[in-house]
């Protein structure tokens, strides 16, 4: 049977296919096509940090374009480190063998790999965007879409910085158990996720790989032979961040539009009027629930508003559901994970497992309390 791409015996001269000019092919690679999105955020977000660059704290600037421009500028200026960090961590995971990666997440299906997962979102220092793009570069190097889910919903605030942080606007006692509650939602979204792929009700992750008779590999190895074969230089240095970077596009893509959007609500709804909503009630929680789906912020933007709903509010509840549900309803990662997946139904399943688990968790807080 021919393939359309084999070369074909010569046409006559006079053949209308010989003569077409250009002879066009079925074989041809068509252009790639610019990305709007990913244009128009960034744009967006550089005019906007450079209105707030250039106007300074004594501006003439409208209300609403200096509350947008200045939430760009305070975004921006928060999560950039741990965008770096982000790009340095997909660059280095682009090099490294899959055999090490899965090595030390597990064996994917398994509760060990699932916990697993867990602990490494919640020890990652980098804001919930940065987390983002390492959890793509772990699916693309096959771990399953339980530790995936796990790694994402576990992590976004649970860094050594914003617990410090969290510690001392809330206290010892309240941050421990939102750091435990993180975990465990992460961990029974995480085997949810995989029972349902095992079940056939969700797609696996098509880059794993099938388990194999030959015997394993030591990690230690694995991370010394990955360390000899390493270009150790300024330019293998900047090559592997330009990998990363590249890497990262997708996320940056729903980033910059979700900053865009998220300054537009500052704009238009001040903060003091939906922080009175967030009582330690039902209503006060799905207030909650309403306003982390609508405001697009990284971690540490989220941080500082969730602990204020906890001390001004008296709802601990509400402030776990703030920070935990940001990430379940998170637009941007909804829509990356329906890049990286080619699902809606697997980004969507995303607020439909953890969702209840977060309401849960949250009026159990508020109960306590009480």
């Amino acid at each position: 049977m021919s393939n359309c791409c084999e070369q074909p015996e010569q046409p006559p001269k006079n053949s209308p296919i010989a003569a077409a000019p250009g002879g066009a092919s079925c074989c041809e690679q068509p252009a790639a096509r610019p990305d709007y999105l990913l244009r128009f955020g960034a744009s967006g977000v550089g005019l906007l940090y450079l209105v707030a660059l250039l106007a300074g704290a004594d501006s003439a600037l409208p209300a609403w374009l200096a509350t947008a421009s200045g939430g760009v500028f305070e975004l921006i200026n928060t999560m950039w480190w741990g965008l770096l960090m982000a790009i340095f961590f997909v660059g280095l995971l682009e090099r490294l063998p899959q055999e090490l990666i899965i090595g030390l997440l597990g064996r994917g299906g398994t509760l060990a790999g699932v916990w697993r997962a867990t602990l490494a979102g919640v020890l990652l220092d980098l804001c919930s965007h940065g987390i983002l793009m390492v959890g793509t570069k772990l699916y693309q190097r096959g771990a399953s879409l339980g530790q995936l889910m796990a790694f994402l919903i576990a992590s976004p605030w649970n860094s050594l910085s914003l617990t410090v942080v969290l510690i001392a606007l809330i206290g010892w006692s309240w941050t421990l158990l939102f750091i435990a509650g993180s975990m465990l939602i992460g961990v029974l979204s995480g085997v949810i996720f995989d029972r349902l792929v095992a079940r056939g009700t969700l797609a696996a992750n098509p880059n794993s790989q099938p388990p194999s008779d030959q015997p394993a590999v030591g990690v230690a190895s694995l991370v010394a032979s990955s360390w000899r074969a390493a270009e150790k230089s300024w330019g293998g240095f900047g090559a592997l961040l330009l990998d990363g970077l590249r890497g990262s596009k997708m996320v940056f893509r729903w980033l910059f539009f979700g900053v865009l959007l998220a300054v537009a609500v500052r704009a238009l709804v001040p903060l003091e009027s939906y922080q009175l909503w967030f009582g330690p009630t039902v209503l006060g929680l799905l207030a909650t629930l309403l306003a982390a789906t609508i405001i697009e912020v990284c971690s540490e933007g989220s941080t500082p508003i969730a602990a204020d709903i906890v001390v001004r509010a008296a709802a601990p509840g509400n402030g776990f559901t703030f920070l935990m549900a940001g990430v379940a309803t998170d637009y941007t990662e909804v829509m990356v994970l329906r890049d990286l997946t080619q699902s809606w139904k697997i980004a969507l399943f995303l607020p439909l497992v953890a969702l209840p688990q977060v309401l849960l968790l949250g009026w159990l807080m508020n109960m306590a309390a009480g």
